[in-house]
């Protein structure tokens, strides 16, 4: 299990390459949700998610010939962002696997950033490639089956924990379970008394299938949120997640993009449906614990593109 003295050690090395998001009271969601909100605006970090965080601890790991060798990633979207682009801040070379469901404007900007990116036809067939060309030399920077990335993930529980106010409840999405393992290590140590919820969307429940099943297993994609959508946890997320998460709420695609849209409306933020899913589950964290509850709102992420939200929104009738 990862400790908050791992967290803080990466924080320490990675503080010059990634901003101190910011922790703030939102009144338009307090007023939306009928409960006090705080949220952690990790769609203003470097890339647009907290993803820089992890993918920047793993690099600077790396030995000589790990980062003479280069480094391999799979992902939905951001991840690849965040490896492509710190990757070309610290001089090492980068491929990215993605699906070709990935966001186009996460491929161009791993594009852009110096990355060869290669698509494959679904997820797993990603996870696939990355796991051949891992095989062919190149050193893997995985998205959360790492305790190095998983430590520089929890920096934002770090942050958290130093900078909202009293909390009742935080809620953090669910891919990989990176984050919320992450989140859930620094909070366990610094906020004892925090009950952690997490979201999955439905068609990428492999965290909330994994605690059914009691142990991480392959399940089924069929969600629109990329970013969520792995194809299995890992033992170490699901050990993390299983021992510190209170509970793993799973909502609608539709509900994640209305979501989105409430959060531009009501906390003045451009989200992607991955951060859209925490208000559905806010309600639900609501109806559960009742009256006195006090939300911490990890908003993971904001790359997707205003025609992207506007396709989904035409597509659930949420126009």
């Amino acid at each position: 299990m990862i400790g908050v003295s791992e967290i803080e050690a990466v924080a320490g090395h990675i503080a010059g390459h990634v901003v101190r998001t910011p922790t703030l009271s939102s009144p338009g969601l307090t007023a939306l949700l009928g409960a006090p909100v705080t949220v952690k605006l990790e769609l203003l970090q470097r890339t647009g998610s907290f993803k820089a965080r992890g993918a920047t601890a793993k690099l600077l790991s790396l030995n000589d010939a790990e980062r003479a060798a280069g480094v391999v990633a799979v992902s939905g979207g951001n991840h690849g962002i965040a490896l492509a682009v710190m990757a070309a801040a610290l001089d090492v070379k980068a491929t990215v696997v993605m699906p070709r469901s990935a966001p186009v404007r996460a491929v161009e900007i791993a594009e852009a950033a110096g990355a060869q990116v290669r698509l494959t036809d679904d997820m797993g067939g990603a996870f696939a490639l990355m796991t051949r060309l891992q095989e062919e030399g190149l050193t893997l920077v995985h998205p959360f089956d790492d305790p190095v990335v998983i430590a520089g993930q929890g920096t934002v529980g770090l942050e958290l924990a130093a900078d909202a106010g009293d909390l009742t409840d935080v809620v953090v999405s669910i891919g990989g379970g990176g984050l919320i393992a992450g989140v859930a290590a620094a909070l366990r140590d610094l906020r004892p008394d925090v009950r952690i919820w997490g979201v999955e969307t439905e068609g990428a429940q492999a965290m909330s299938q994994a605690l059914a099943a009691g142990g991480p297993v392959p399940v089924s994609l069929s969600s629109i949120v990329t970013t969520l959508s792995a194809p299995a946890v890992s033992q170490l997320t699901y050990d993390h997640v299983s021992a510190l998460v209170h509970e793993v709420l799973v909502v609608p695609d539709r509900e994640a993009v209305r979501g989105t849209l409430d959060l531009a409306d009501h906390a003045k933020v451009w989200t992607e449906p991955a951060a859209g899913c925490l208000l559905p589950a806010a309600r639900q964290v609501l109806e559960r614990v009742g009256e006195g509850a006090r939300l911490g709102l990890v908003v993971c992420g904001g790359n997707a593109s205003t025609r992207d939200v506007m396709d989904w929104a035409e597509r659930f009738g949420l126009r």
